[in-house]
């Protein structure tokens, strides 16, 4: 299993990287598009969404999708970042609001329309990160992947080591405590690859690369709390060794799209430059 999981990620890093820097806005946003809607797919039948469901639900996230893609074209990329905050805002709320709610309380949630909205409201918000950071430096968009990667892979090893306190065992029973704290030191010593070889200027990255490993970890628990409500194992098979999209890109999905919103608001980089 390891070796599987392995080998498929680094297929999928292989294929990513050459898309991440040499395609353009558009294309990049065109293939990301194609990815959301696989997840939002896989979403649906998650929920238990009939087949037919399903594919109105795909076709409407389609068209969505599609639409946003030609105002994007129309308006400019920098038109698309300044209607994307406010969502990124909307996201910021859910999940540091709504969701500590149900982890907490382990809320069990049937209606089926309710998840349906909830699930384009994780992926969108995803999609729009992915686009508004590379569109301003590929390189930004890199190092907050990697710091997943990084902070999953190291939550893994530790967890699996040094495990004895678990962190949500109603939840999620393999997850510790000790593998957020390796999860943390991990991405520390990224930050600090990042910062002593003068990739980043500011100490700052700390804490935005802490935070975003903590969010990857709520992302985690939060799909774990509705697989188990589902009573499924796994989002999906589409990925050997990892399960579905949604089971790679759990992480990414809180905290890619707060990452934009804390940079933009922080001036991390400058809009329009």
């Amino acid at each position: 299993m390891l070796r599987t999981r392995i080998i498929t990620a680094l297929l999928l890093v292989a294929i990513l990287l050459p898309i991440l820097f040499l395609s353009s806005n558009m294309v990049w946003a065109s293939i990301t598009l194609v990815i959301s809607l696989l997840a939002v797919n896989e979403w649906g039948r998650l929920i238990n969404l009939t087949s037919k469901n399903v594919i109105y639900y795909t076709i409407i996230s389609t068209i969505l999708g599609g639409a946003l893609l030609w105002a994007m074209t129309a308006n400019g990329f920098h038109w698309l970042i300044y209607q994307s905050l406010f969502i990124f805002v909307l996201t910021l709320v859910f999940w540091m609001l709504f969701v500590p709610v149900l982890l907490t309380k382990f809320l069990i949630l049937q209606n089926q329309y309710l998840l349906a909205v909830i699930g384009l409201f994780l992926i969108s918000p995803l999609w729009l990160a992915l686009i508004c950071l590379k569109g301003i430096d590929p390189w930004l968009l890199l190092s907050l992947l990697m710091t997943i990667w990084v902070a999953d892979t190291a939550a893994y090893f530790s967890g699996k080591f040094f495990g004895k306190h678990k962190l949500a065992p109603s939840i999620s029973p393999g997850k510790t405590w000790e593998g957020v704290f390796g999860a943390l030191i991990g991405v520390t010593l990224l930050g600090c690859i990042l910062y002593f070889n003068t990739l980043v200027s500011t100490w700052a990255i700390f804490i935005l690369l802490w935070l975003v490993a903590l969010l990857g970890v709520v992302g985690d628990l939060f799909e774990s709390l509705i697989k188990r409500q589902m009573n499924k194992k796994d989002s999906g098979d589409l990925l050997p060794g990892h399960g579905g999209i949604l089971d790679r890109i759990d992480g990414l999905i809180p905290s890619l799209p707060i990452a934009v919103l804390i940079i933009y608001l922080f001036n991390y980089f400058q809009v329009g430059h």
